[in-house]
């Protein structure tokens, strides 16, 4: 055997050892990937569905809520649904989604709002980068989470749910020389925030999309 022709075959073993690392090291895509975390419910299979008898009732709707009947046609199509609940996991969207925005995480936000509304963050994200600017932020608490109105298309089986946040905050802005242009890391600022999340009824995803923001 020739040495030009041995140094070709340890060449090629060498070479599959170092493929064989790098999948390794890098892994492969099995189509087990993490999906987006539901935040407002769990997903629920044919094997994980609770039986009839450990169900829990959602709160009755009192007669005098103004939103009764919207209420009513979203159970109509999702039995289980509770404004109650809505709400706790509009709060943990709440705190999800303002971090991710302070700490410029896009991927997040891209899961998690609509189009248009993703557009207008990545944007302000953007503006900051290119600015020179960082932010430290510290997430405190919801002081308050309310629901201020809710609409459902029937034809669309499109639900609609307004809330009014305030959430209390600490962020510092910073420019490239590290110094604050903006806030205080000693002082909570108070943040008051109108969302709306939207959701298609029905759907296997239990998650809203923040479809709107206001002040």
């Amino acid at each position: 055997m020739g040495d030009g022709l041995l140094t070709l075959i340890i060449l090629a073993g060498i070479t599959v050892f170092l493929v064989l690392r790098l999948k390794n090291v890098l892994g492969a895509k099995t189509g087990l990937e993490k999906k987006p975390e539901p935040v407002f419910g769990a997903r629920r299979t044919a094997e994980a569905e609770p039986r009839v008898e450990d169900r829990e009732e959602p709160e009755p709707i009192a007669a005098n809520d103004p939103l009764a009947e919207t209420w009513a046609a979203f159970r109509a199509i999702e039995p289980d649904f509770s404004p109650r609940d809505f709400v706790e996991g509009a709060k943990r969207a709440y705190e999800m989604l303002l971090m991710a925005y302070e700490n410029g995480e896009k991927a997040v936000l891209e899961t998690y709002l609509s189009p248009d509304v993703y557009q207008d963050f990545a944007a302000a994200i953007d503006q900051r980068a290119n600015e020179g600017l960082t932010v430290d932020a510290r997430f405190v608490g919801v002081r308050e989470a309310k629901i201020t109105g809710a609409r459902f298309d029937a034809d669309e089986q499109i639900a609609e749910i307004d809330l009014r946040f305030v959430g209390e905050l600490v962020t510092v802005v910073r420019d490239q020389e590290h110094r604050v242009v903006e806030g205080d890391p000693n002082e909570i600022r108070r943040e008051t925030d109108h969302w709306t999340f939207g959701r298609k009824l029905g759907a296997p995803d239990p998650n809203w999309l923040l479809i709107a923001t206001g002040e």
